[in-house]
């Protein structure tokens, strides 16, 4: 099994500890910085203002959001891999609804999760977030050196995690340092934030998923509203939805067991299905 992983904008940010628990369960994962991210090519482009208000921007992006799906599947091209099981978080569920919507012969199965429906529009998908966390998100500032930087990435876990969770430095440490070691602190990029989550999406209604789709959404999400879920959940035909027990937007070390273990438990009922009594392809879904 494989599982092309397009979840946070950039590679660093996806926890080593998730990636043992993914290879524990079979799979072989892969990671990449998205464009605008991580050690991917920044954009030259005007101002593009808060994250959030791109979302209403009217002027041309500098992208459109088909390149960062597309960008997807040239990982897989690069990697050998003719289809793989997606599983995006937040900003990547949307990359990974859109593969599969654009590029459905690359696809598997398909797991969005903590992410708005893809093809919600912008005031759609304004109705899913909650207002305080992305008002106390635009309100941090820190100095930019190694303490700084490890502090506000400390602030913005805190307020992305699980409200009662206590998150300390020792929860964002791995991620912060592998970014410096490469001269990044990426999380301090509104900017490209602001044109990876503005880039317009004309490629298609979630109504033509056919991959096998599972939602997953934390019960403690600060950020977005379950209604993003099982709106997502409504378009795709026959996806099911999973609230996941405790967790928040940022799933800390105590979930990535219980995600690994979604993801196997869809991949297998995915290739039961996909295979009849006779031992011949069958086209039947869930």
């Amino acid at each position: 099994m494989r599982d092309g992983a397009a979840g946070w904008s950039a590679r660093f940010w996806w926890p080593d500890g998730l990636v043992r628990e993914l290879v524990a369960r079979g799979f072989h994962v892969a990671a990449y910085d998205q464009r605008d991210a991580g050690e991917s090519g920044r954009v030259t482009a005007p101002p593009a203002g808060h994250p959030v208000t791109a979302l209403l921007r009217r002027t041309a992006p500098a992208y459109r959001a088909e390149d960062l799906t597309d960008d997807a599947v040239a990982v897989l091209d690069a990697l050998g891999w003719p289809r793989a099981h997606l599983f995006g978080h937040s900003l990547g569920g949307l990359v990974a609804q859109r593969v599969a919507v654009r590029h459905p012969q690359r696809v598997l199965t398909l797991t969005s999760s903590a992410a708005m429906p893809s093809d919600a529009g912008a005031l759609g998908a304004l109705r899913h977030v909650r207002p305080g966390p992305v008002l106390r998100l635009a309100r941090l500032h820190h100095p930019e050196t190694p303490e700084g930087n490890l502090a506000l990435a400390v602030a913005l876990a805190r307020i992305l995690a699980a409200p009662e969770r206590a998150v300390g430095p020792d929860d964002v440490r791995e991620f912060v340092e592998r970014e410096a070691a490469r001269g990044l602190a990426g999380f301090r990029d509104a900017q490209a934030q602001s044109r990876q989550i503005g880039a317009k999406w004309s490629g298609g209604p979630l109504a033509r998923i056919a991959a096998p789709t599972l939602v997953l959404h934390g019960e403690r999400d600060p950020l977005l509203r379950p209604s993003a879920a099982r709106t997502l959940t409504a378009a795709v035909p026959g996806a099911r939805l999973r609230i996941m027990p405790g967790a928040g937007h940022l799933l800390t070390r105590e979930h990535w067991a219980p995600y690994a273990d979604e993801l196997r438990a869809h991949a297998t009922r995915r290739s039961v299905s996909a295979v009849s009594p006779a031992g011949g392809a069958a086209a039947r879904r869930e």
